[in-house]
Parts: C-alpha cells; sequence; structure tokens
C-alpha cells in the first residue's frame, strides 16, 4: 500500500471550482435551475440535511443522467478556479493524499476524470445519487458521502488506513455544510483551510469557537454575490507554500 506524508480532504463545488453540485441538473433541465440552487443553500447553511435535499431532487428529476449527458455538460461546462489542476498534480508528485470530499455526484468526477479534465484522485468521497459502473480511470477508493457528517467519516476511516496522523491532516471547505467537517477537524488537530470562505462557515465556526487556520482566495460579506471574477484572481499552486510550512518542504 502506498505511502503518504500528508493528505488533503477537500470539498469542490465553490472551493476548488465554481459550479454547484447540481450544475449538470440545471444545464439539462433549465427549468430546475432556481429550485436546485435554492435547495444547494439550504443544506449548505445546515437549514435541512444532505439526505432531504437530495431526496427532493431525486422526485423532481425527469430521466436519469446518463454517461452522454454529463459528458456533454462538462465538455461545455466544466471548470476549476486558476491553478488547481497543478496543485492537484504537485500533492501527488509530493507523496501527499488528495482526496475530494464532496457533496457534488459521484458521476460528475468519474466521467471528469476519463475525459481527462482532472489529474488521478487519490480517493473520492461524493454523493451516489449519480454513480456510474467503474472504469480504469476511477480513483482506488470512491466513497458514498450521503450526509454533510460523512465527511469528517470519512476523513478519519482513510487516514486511518494510510496510517497518516492528524497533524499531517489539511482540511478544505468553504460554507457552513463543510461546518461539522472542520469541527472534527479541530478537535482532532488537522489544518483547517477555508477557500472562498462565505459568511455560513465564519458564523459556524465562530459560534463553536473553531479557528479557521488559513484562508485563501476571495472572504465573502454577509449579502455579496457571488463573483466568479474576484475568485478568479486567486491562483491555487499559491496554496503550496502553506502546505509546505505544515508537511516540511
Amino acid at each position: 500500500m502506498r505511502s503518504y506524508a500528508a493528505m488533503i480532504s477537500s470539498d469542490w463545488n465553490q472551493c476548488l471550482a465554481p459550479c454547484g453540485p447540481f450544475d449538470a441538473f440545471a444545464w439539462h433541465y433549465p427549468e430546475l435551475r432556481d429550485r436546485l440552487d435554492r435547495i444547494f443553500l439550504q443544506y449548505t447553511s445546515n437549514a435541512v440535511t444532505l439526505g432531504q435535499a437530495t431526496g427532493t431532487i431525486s422526485k423532481l428529476l425527469p430521466a436519469p443522467l446518463t454517461p452522454d449527458l454529463m459528458d456533454a455538460y462538462l465538455q461545455d461546462r466544466f471548470a476549476v478556479y486558476t491553478g488547481v489542476q497543478e496543485f492537484i498534480r504537485w500533492c501527488s508528485n509530493r507523496q501527499i493524499l488528495f482526496m475530494i470530499n464532496t457533496t457534488g455526484l459521484t458521476g460528475y468526477f468519474q466521467r471528469a476524470l476519463v475525459l481527462g479534465l482532472l489529474p488521478p484522485l487519490g480517493v473520492l468521497a461524493a454523493h451516489p445519487l449519480v454513480r456510474y459502473d467503474r472504469c480504469a480511470t476511477d480513483p482506488d477508493v470512491i466513497l458514498a458521502l450521503e450526509e454533510i457528517t460523512d465527511k469528517s467519516r470519512h476523513t478519519a476511516a482513510v487516514a486511518e488506513k494510510f496510517g497518516i496522523t492528524p497533524d499531517k491532516i489539511i482540511i478544505m471547505g468553504d460554507s457552513g455544510g463543510d461546518g461539522p467537517h472542520f469541527h472534527w477537524g479541530a478537535r482532532h488537530g488537522a489544518t483547517l483551510i477555508g477557500s472562498m470562505v462565505k459568511p455560513s462557515l465564519e458564523r459556524y465556526c465562530a459560534e463553536r469557537e473553531i479557528a479557521i487556520t488559513h484562508r485563501f482566495g476571495h472572504a465573502y460579506a454577509t449579502g455579496e454575490n457571488i463573483s466568479p471574477e474576484k475568485e478568479s484572481a486567486h491562483i491555487f499552486t499559491d496554496l503550496i507554500e502553506i502546505i509546505e510550512q505544515i508537511i516540511g518542504p
């Protein structure tokens, strides 16, 4: 089994990429976009559970999202923040296990890997609402994330599997939906990086006296609209210096 110097367990949507977890549905069924956006905001602000959110969405969808449909969406709309692919490759070269740990769709990442839009991933934890048959480009480890609290459970299990100590665990998130993951990390001595931080994460952490170790990218004020322009001004390879401070050069 491969050994790692550290691990990064990171959210995806609006943390590493300027998209929502259900955008593929909205792209194919634009009449659902407003409802899907509201559902996303409800669970990222901890107003409903992820299970409740995806249960509602599954009833809205007129048909399953096949691999061909997912590919069409990705080929038209796939995007990440500047330097994300390079940052993931750097982690791999440095023996840092990069784990995407997200409420996004498993099938989104499976097809992004098939299409070569993402570098190979060490571990993927994502929602199985859309999940396709395994193929050669899949990560060796794919975990089902069906509730927000699964993020910390999966991080703990992967760290134990690969013998990674808590001081070498780095958790990245952007919103209140990442709050329980940050709470777990704070209790266990992990490094917490807020990326494109939303007020919902700031509130969650302030109410529980959780100290965010580092903030990266654009930090949003209460009521401020999402700004892709402000977000794109930040280059994710700038995180390398922070990571080296944690694990050593």
